[in-house]
């Protein structure tokens, strides 16, 4: 009734009764402990791999809070930088009308060209001297 059964040729095995040896069950005692020991050990590793995944989980969570406080100030910053650049552009815009302007009451194109024209000539003058 509790046998095992050969590989198909039709006899059964007795099982060996716990009462009738004594060296079966310390044997199975020790299998038991062996076993017992083996899951302890296999817990402390996991719990040892869990503390180590929960420690990088806390060091990648407040390394993501600073990454997020950085990336704040940098915005702040950004966005002062292009405050400064939209005046920066106004006032550039206000001298670019305010020398257009001066050109054209102070005449135009043609003195600017005679101005430099006579500058070219004075530094050529100058050259002349000095090598003389």
């Amino acid at each position: 009734m509790f046998g095992n059964r050969n590989s198909g040729n039709g006899e059964y095995r007795n099982l060996p009764l716990h009462a009738d040896s004594d060296s079966d069950s310390s044997d199975e005692g020790d299998f038991i402990q062996q076993q017992i020991r083996s899951q302890q050990q296999q817990l402390q590793h996991q719990d040892k791999g869990l503390e180590m995944l929960s420690q990088s989980a806390d060091r990648l969570g407040q390394l993501s809070l600073n990454i997020h406080e950085e990336l704040g100030f940098q915005n702040n910053m950004l966005d002062e930088l292009d405050d400064e650049l939209e005046k920066a552009e106004g006032n550039l815009t206000y001298v670019t009308k305010k020398t257009q302007e001066l050109i054209k009451k102070s005449g135009g194109k043609r003195n600017c060209i005679l101005i430099v024209c006579l500058s070219v000539l004075v530094i050529i003058l100058l050259f002349l001297i000095i090598n003389a």
